[in-house]
């Protein structure tokens, strides 16, 4: 990855009711507010998206710019969620392998429209998360 000017970014689809829920989830616990959150369909989250190799038309992972590196999937999931005060216990799921983890996320992943369901637009989140938005 070209140097991505910003950490902390968590990169998901602004259409997809759980990635939306997985985007106010962190919000609510990040309460030293280290992540900011960009839907792939805003200009902003686009670009990132095709730097990083995702496809913005057809997303298959979420992702998350953390430490100057770039995590997918099951990865990216665990290292917001190893960040957050009392969820560092997350960390113990990295010793699952990865092939496993990643299996489980790309099921969820490929059906979480048919799951979960689809916005019609993006997600427009409440004023005290607005701040942390990219676009």
């Amino acid at each position: 990855m070209t140097n991505w000017p910003d950490d902390n970014v968590i990169l998901y689809d602004g259409v997809c009711v759980f990635c939306s829920r997985w985007v106010r989830f962190v919000a609510t616990r990040d309460v030293n507010r280290k992540f900011r959150f960009t839907a792939i369909q805003s200009p902003y989250g686009t670009r990132l998206a095709q730097v990083i190799g995702i496809n913005p038309a057809d997303p298959d992972t979420n992702a998350v710019v953390h430490g100057g590196a770039v995590w997918f999937k099951s990865d990216a999931a665990l290292t917001v969620l190893s960040q957050l005060p009392g969820w560092q216990w997350m960390m113990i799921l990295f010793a699952v392998p990865r092939p496993l983890r990643d299996l489980v996320y790309s099921f969820i992943a490929h059906n979480r429209y048919r799951i979960f369901g689809r916005y019609d637009q993006c997600f427009v989140p409440d004023e005290d998360m607005r701040a942390r938005v990219l676009e």
